[in-house]
């Protein structure tokens, strides 16, 4: 259930880049609109993304609950989504960052989500 709303979203997008700048999680973008957060990382040679993973959405979701920032508990869902990608596509995923919100008035998370791993011939766990 999206739980990031237009009041609360600045906050928690602030945080999380303050969080992970703190620990040298380097997020060149990121946005959100309901649900998902998407982001672009780029990560270090000792950094695994599971465990960058772990650090974003613990520390965010402890944050969240603690300064009470959504009207019921937020928990993240138990999976999530990545893909690496090469220096050439960086733009455009940049783009579809920023322009989260357009795309999503077309489609949904899911109905993307889904042509996606279909159009790549992945099995959504």
């Amino acid at each position: 259930m999206p739980l990031i709303t237009s009041s609360n979203k600045s906050e928690i997008l602030n945080h999380l880049l303050d969080n992970a700048k703190s620990k040298g999680i380097f997020i060149k973008v990121i946005n959100v609109h309901k649900e998902p957060i998407h982001c672009l990382l780029s990560l270090s040679p000792n950094q695994n993304l599971a465990k960058v993973i772990q650090l974003i959405k613990g520390e965010l979701s402890f944050c969240i609950n603690s300064n009470k920032l959504c009207k019921t508990k937020f928990e993240w869902a138990n999976e999530y989504f990545t893909i690496s990608l090469s220096k050439s596509q960086v733009e455009r995923v940049k783009s579809y960052i920023f322009k989260q919100e357009e795309h999503h008035k077309k489609k949904s998370w899911t109905e993307e989500y889904d042509e996606f791993i279909k159009s790549y011939n992945f099995e959504r766990i």
